[in-house]
């Protein structure tokens, strides 16, 4: 078990300062959901209408996306006394289901490491109940969970997000893999940093100016996560990020950052409900329903509108 970790990617761990993963291949068989956020607690609740035309709960349509990456077993956090509506709100899927509450309302990673009983010392795959992803090949999901388990390490989604955004998510900073389009080795993460910041710090070779790789919401960690989670949770005298445990990840391990060619959609923005839906719609079944009904409802707009 103590063996160099050597990845497709041609470095050994050891050879570039990385303590290997305990797992020379990861089996990535459990997911984290965390949905706990006072702000978040109700939208995985909601109901939307699938890309199979079929209506479900977000937390259903999240569900459906980790098994798509062969995921057999999920927990998913939530706030103390909402078990019931999240047992119901997984229907069909509630047997694979662990719902775990997070006590205190402590931040989003203190939720992340309630789940530590859970992932046991397994790698896993974590997303947040407040996202939904759109593909149109492969599922986002199974794409970063491929590329973890074929090297051996961490890896989280990524997509170059122009500056104007970077107050909206975390951001990694690294370098190419050569040879290797789109794959990145972490060197840097900072949560939702300033322009000012990125640019002294963030900066990727390749990436077009003021242009940076901010996280898309779906990550495949090794257990090393949870035992930097539960040294900084008990160090530190405040709220601990999410981020910052990733930066010591990167740190201390190889660590991969994946451009995915997906779309993320976060529903807790404005009309984010809305834009999920649409975004599920245009590309399934009904596409040609959806549009032919918004053609009309903007012919009818325009018909209504006074003239001058």
């Amino acid at each position: 078990m103590a063996r160099t970790a050597r990845s497709k990617i041609g470095l050994t761990s050891r050879a570039i300062g990385y303590t290997a993963p305990e797992e020379l291949t990861l089996r990535i068989r459990k997911a984290v959901i965390t949905a706990a956020a006072p702000g978040q607690r109700s939208l995985p609740l909601q109901t939307l209408v699938d890309r199979d035309g079929r209506e479900k709960t977000v937390l259903g349509i999240v569900i459906e996306q980790a098994i798509a990456a062969h995921i057999e077993e999920i927990c998913v956090v939530v706030c103390p006394g909402d078990e019931p509506l999240y047992r119901e709100a997984a229907g069909s899927h509630s047997g694979a289901v662990r719902l775990v509450a997070q006590t205190q309302p402590l931040g989003y990673a203190h939720a992340l490491w309630c789940a530590r009983e859970f992932v046991a010392g397994d790698p896993f795959l974590h997303m947040v109940g407040d996202h939904i992803y759109v593909s149109s090949g492969k599922p986002s999901t199974e794409h970063i969970v491929e590329l973890a388990q074929s090297e051996g390490c961490s890896v989280s989604g990524v997509q170059p997000t122009r500056e104007h955004l970077l107050p909206y998510y975390g951001t990694v900073g690294g370098r190419p893999v050569t040879g290797r389009p789109g794959l990145y080795r972490v060197e840097t993460v900072v949560e939702k940093p300033s322009p000012t910041e990125a640019e002294q710090r963030l900066v990727v070779p390749g990436l077009r100016a003021g242009s940076y790789l901010c996280f898309f919401g779906i990550h495949a960690l090794t257990p090393t996560v949870m035992d930097l989670l539960h040294q900084a949770l008990n160090a530190a005298a405040g709220p601990v990020s999410v981020s910052a445990i990733l930066g010591d990840l990167a740190r201390r391990e190889q660590y991969l950052a994946a451009e995915d060619n997906g779309r993320r959609y976060n529903l807790g923005t404005r009309y984010g409900l809305l834009t999920s839906q649409l975004a599920l719609a245009l590309s399934g079944h009904d596409r040609d329903q959806v549009l032919s009904q918004l053609v009309e409802l903007l012919a009818d707009r325009e018909l209504a509108a006074p003239r001058s």
